[in-house]
């Protein structure tokens, strides 16, 4: 086994390539699906439909947080240059994930909330300013916002299912005060997903800072900052991404830079992190000033070796194989007496997330009885929540579906 971190995400080409000669567009769907079973030995026990929640490790990175391990226990730290050299990997693999402008723009974070408390701590606010968010964000989305009422900001909640065009009550609740936006691009319960772009041309022709949760979708569908307007988006890396618990992507447009004052200060937030002498140190102005600490580098390795799967299958092919699973669960499952699906079925709506409600058990009876068919999901806001991801095929979500049945009609 490598003991190269620069080695580690050709251990993935290498394993595909040792079950076929390709993993191409061209090959047939269930082929591609098969040459994927390798990687995920969480299907040989489970079938996992809780990606929402913390997704299982493709088999490349645990190998190659393995072999970092392997390398720490032998020789500790005498390559350190390469681990950092790992990491702008990781940075560069990021930006060409999210469509930003340069690796520049990405920060490497704990988790999503601290980068949604960089913001709504780091900007300065007035008395009268006004943020604008959906009625059924996460906490993590809601409470820093909340928490400015103490400086004169007023939280604008809108219940974006209840209107006819859930874009534009959003925008209807802005005026000449709003100084944000803040959305989850796709909702955490029931997965309804906004149309980025369209908030985003309002956003940057108001003059309004555009801020975006996507935990819900980096990873399952794609996103594009620059082409969207987005001037900040956050995602941890253990749900779509399919990466470690405690890192997290924040992508912070140049401009943005200047007004968000960092939350720590430390010694890695600096031109030349390894300059202790203070007054040499010059300040960072890439998004690498919000990292003020030791890196999560075991994370970082762990999420560079799921994004090269993620590339080497494609993006569109990810997205296209979420989209058919979402499909194929809406469509067996609606059709089934006393089965509702609660998640909204338009094209543009729908995302990697279908929730369901039964009118004959409740959802923690739903999830407890799946456990016992060895299928995992999860009870969310009265729903049963279903998010099956790429390397799952049409067998899969039938078994889950059948199973699912079963239980309801029992």
């Amino acid at each position: 086994m490598s003991r190269d971190p620069d080695a580690l995400p050709q251990l993935v080409k290498a394993r595909v390539s040792s079950h076929d000669s390709t993993m191409t567009n061209t090959a047939p769907e269930h082929q591609r699906i098969q040459q994927l079973a390798h990687e995920f030995p969480v299907s040989d026990g489970w079938l996992w439909a809780n990606h929402a929640a913390i997704s299982p490790w493709p088999r490349s990175s645990r190998d190659a947080v393995t072999a970092f391990a392997l390398e720490n226990q032998n020789q500790g730290a005498a390559d350190y240059g390469r681990w950092l050299r790992h990491e702008r990997n990781l940075r560069q693999r990021l930006a060409r994930l999210v469509g930003a402008a340069s690796d520049g723009d990405v920060a490497l974070l704990p988790n999503t909330t601290e980068g949604i408390n960089l913001v709504a701590r780091g900007l300065n606010w007035h008395d009268g300013d006004n943020i604008v968010t959906t009625d059924s964000e996460f906490p993590s989305n809601q409470l820093p916002w909340a928490a400015l009422k103490s400086h004169g900001v007023e939280l604008r909640p809108v219940d974006i299912r209840a209107a006819d065009d859930a874009e534009q009550a959003l925008i209807d609740a802005m005026d000449h005060r709003t100084r944000l936006l803040a959305v989850s691009s796709v909702q955490w319960t029931d997965g309804f997903r906004l149309e980025l772009g369209r908030l985003g041309e309002v956003c940057r022709r108001r003059q309004v800072l555009f801020f975006v949760d996507a935990i819900q979708e980096l990873g399952a569908l794609p996103l594009a900052v620059e082409r969207d307007h987005i001037d900040v988006l956050v995602a941890g890396s253990h749900k779509w991404q399919m990466g470690a618990e405690g890192l997290a992507l924040c992508c912070m447009r140049e401009p943005l830079r200047h007004a968000i004052k960092p939350l720590k200060l430390g010694w890695r937030m600096f031109q030349d992190p390894f300059e202790f002498d203070p007054a040499k140190q010059i300040e960072e102005t890439s998004a690498r000033r919000y990292e003020s600490g030791t890196p999560n580098t075991l994370g970082q390795i762990a999420l560079n070796a799921s994004l090269s799967l993620y590339e080497q299958c494609g993006q569109d092919w990810v997205a296209a194989r979420v989209a058919a699973n979402t499909h194929q669960l809406i469509e067996t499952l609606g059709s089934v007496a006393g089965l509702r699906v609660a998640s909204a079925t338009e094209p543009k709506r729908r995302s990697g997330i279908v929730a369901i409600r039964s009118e004959r058990h409740d959802s923690p009876a739903l999830e407890q009885a799946l456990r016992k068919h060895r299928i995992m999901s999860v009870a969310r806001g009265g729903l049963l929540r279903l998010s099956p991801h790429y390397y799952q095929g049409e067998r899969d979500i039938s078994r889950l579906c059948d199973a699912l049945i079963d239980i309801h009609s029992s």
